[in-house]
């Protein structure tokens, strides 16, 4: 009884609790990973918007005549500078209703103007800086940095940068707007896990984490790994635990480099949640255990006790003494047992005081013992009766219930009947969409009626030869990889044609389709000189040593909608006998 509580209830509990919790383990890093791609979308999208306030005020000051001519007219003495400064009021005017911006400054190889932080003349230590040369290098595009200047704002970590042309003195300078990241760090703090913004060089010019600012990320406690890792999701640790790092570039309108975003949040934060009920769950599962246990044990007692003081009764009548009693309580079936027990005991005893008594009554007693073997006779029929009555249910329930899991059982022994039956060389089509179709009725007997297929199968084709173990694969690829991933199932369809002296086969399904990032993966994959390797690199691999390099795979693809593979196969005798010959 305690192996069958433990083989029944408690194993096929502990696998449904560990089952669930490593789905709702799941379930919530998927939900951690998509809301961090949201709150990188909407970090973005929230960058954007201040990043465009510069972008315009750039491009209204690259057409501004009244700059133009400040920044390019000699002047005789200060006065004549302070005068001319005076007189312009646009810089001013754009800082004072545009707050994302903290500073606009314009450097000008003129050595006449005097630098109050918005025109400024050009040394030879800003001619030589990176900014300066990248921005003077790409004309009419925009870059986006962080360096060192006197003239930066305390609140400024990220400046644009822009060469405008001054066609009427055929001159050109450097327009710099340093962005108030205090707006990019407001947005950033209402992120739940840490976020950076990273200029061109991997500076750090915004954070919810404000200690790493102005850093280089590679020089953070997030690592050198960190920083090397490309666009994408990374598994990455990071200060000693599991975290996931997302990284995503973004370019700004009109510009010729990149900002860079950096989410990164710890695996064990999200899941703790789920370890915490496992253990919770596991220790539940435990105390249950030992309560069951003891109950068990309590009952089990209590049942031999009984059945041991009736097998002692029993004992004694088996030796003669039919004065004895069984005194065993209850309503259960023990109980029942020693009544009827004592009912025979007493029976068969006053049969042999009848015997003893008189001989006188032998017609009497024969109608006593007749009597007698009709009642065994009944309690002989009842158990038989109850027997045959129940192996009639269990039949009938076994004809009315397991057809469909019988059908199953016998696909499934035929799948791998013929499977042991190749042997490497070559089988004819049918008997390779006869392996097909049996996998395909067992996963529709899996899923129902989310799966669905169809065979289209040219009979000119049917007796044609290939290598075995090509075409099932490839619907288990579209089972597997194309509708298991998708709630609304779908069908997988194979068709086989004939044309122009090739044997044309497609597998396709409608299901969840391969992403391009994925496809350019397997399509790598697939150029894999691995011949051992099984899935797709497998039967490229094989199809590309059977019959050419110039065979294989094609792979097409649209995500949600579905994939398409195909491949062609000669049908010419020289490549069947290659065939068999390996």
């Amino acid at each position: 009884m305690i192996l069958s509580y433990v083989f029944v209830i408690v194993i096929p509990l502990i696998i449904v609790g560990l089952f669930l919790v490593e789905q709702y383990r799941q379930l919530a890093l998927d939900n951690a990973i998509e809301q961090t791609e949201n709150n990188v979308l909407r970090v973005k999208q929230r960058t954007a918007e201040v990043l465009s306030v510069a972008i315009d005020l750039s491009s209204r000051l690259s057409l501004d005549s009244r700059l133009e001519d400040i920044a390019n007219r000699r002047y005789t003495d200060t006065m004549e500078v302070f005068q001319a400064y005076s007189d312009y009021d646009t810089i001013r005017n754009y800082l004072d209703f545009n707050s994302e911006v903290s500073r606009i400054k314009m450097y000008v190889d003129n050595p006449t103007l005097i630098n109050n932080w918005e025109l400024i003349p050009l040394d030879e230590a800003t001619r030589g800086s990176f900014w300066h040369q990248a921005a003077m290098q790409n004309r009419g595009t925009i870059g986006w940095f962080y360096f060192e200047d006197e003239a930066r704002s305390w609140n400024s970590r990220l400046s644009m940068v822009r060469r405008v042309q001054f066609p009427e003195y055929m001159s050109a300078g450097a327009l710099v707007i340093d962005i108030n990241t205090n707006y990019l760090n407001a947005s950033l703090n209402q992120e739940p896990f840490e976020t950076y913004i990273m200029d061109h060089n991997d500076v750090i010019v915004a954070s919810n984490v404000s200690s790493v600012i102005g850093k280089k990320l590679s020089e953070t406690h997030l690592g050198h790994e960190v920083a090397m890792a490309g666009v994408g999701a990374h598994e990455i640790s990071v200060g000693g635990k599991a975290s996931k790092v997302f990284v995503e570039e973004f370019r700004p309108e009109t510009s010729f480099n990149s900002l860079k975003f950096v989410s990164i949040f710890s695996i064990e934060s999200i899941v703790s949640e789920a370890n915490r009920i496992s253990r919770f769950g596991m220790t539940i599962i435990a105390i249950s255990f030992m309560i069951a246990l003891g109950l068990i044990y309590v009952i089990c007692t209590i049942l031999a006790n009984r059945l041991l003081t009736l097998n002692k009764q029993i004992s004694k009548v088996s030796k003669g003494n039919l004065n004895t009693v069984v005194k065993v309580d209850g309503n259960d079936e023990i109980g029942l047992l020693s009544r009827q027990f004592n009912q025979m005991v007493t029976n068969v005893k006053d049969l042999m005081e009848e015997v003893q008594h008189s001989h006188e009554q032998k017609n009497q007693l024969e109608l006593k013992q007749n009597e007698i073997k009709l009642k065994m006779l009944a309690n002989q029929i009842n158990p038989h009766f109850l027997y045959n009555a129940l192996e009639s249910i269990r039949m009938k329930a076994h004809l009315n219930g397991e057809k469909e899991i019988a059908q199953t059982v016998k696909l499934l022994g035929k799948l791998m009947r013929k499977n042991l039956e190749i042997t490497g060389k070559s089988i004819m089509l049918k008997d390779e969409i006869e392996i097909s179709r049996c996998y395909l009725e067992i996963q529709k007997f899996r899923h129902d009626e989310r799966l669905d297929y169809e065979l289209d199968i040219d009979p000119e084709t049917e007796h044609a030869h290939l290598p075995p173990l090509i075409i099932q694969p490839l619907v288990e690829n579209a089972v597997i990889h194309g509708l298991e991933r998708t709630s609304r199932g779908g069908k997988v369809s194979v068709k086989a044609r004939m044309h122009q002296g090739h044997i044309h086969i497609t597998v396709t399904d409608n299901g969840a389709g391969i992403a391009p990032e994925k496809m350019k993966r397997i399509q790598q994959f697939l150029e894999d000189q691995d011949g051992d390797r099984i899935g797709l690199t497998n039967v490229q691999q094989r199809l590309k040593l059977t019959y050419g390099a110039q065979y294989g795979l094609e792979i097409t693809s649209t995500p949600d909608q579905g994939t398409s593979i195909h491949f062609a196969i000669p049908t010419e005798v020289d490549h069947v006998q290659s065939i068999n010959s390996r």
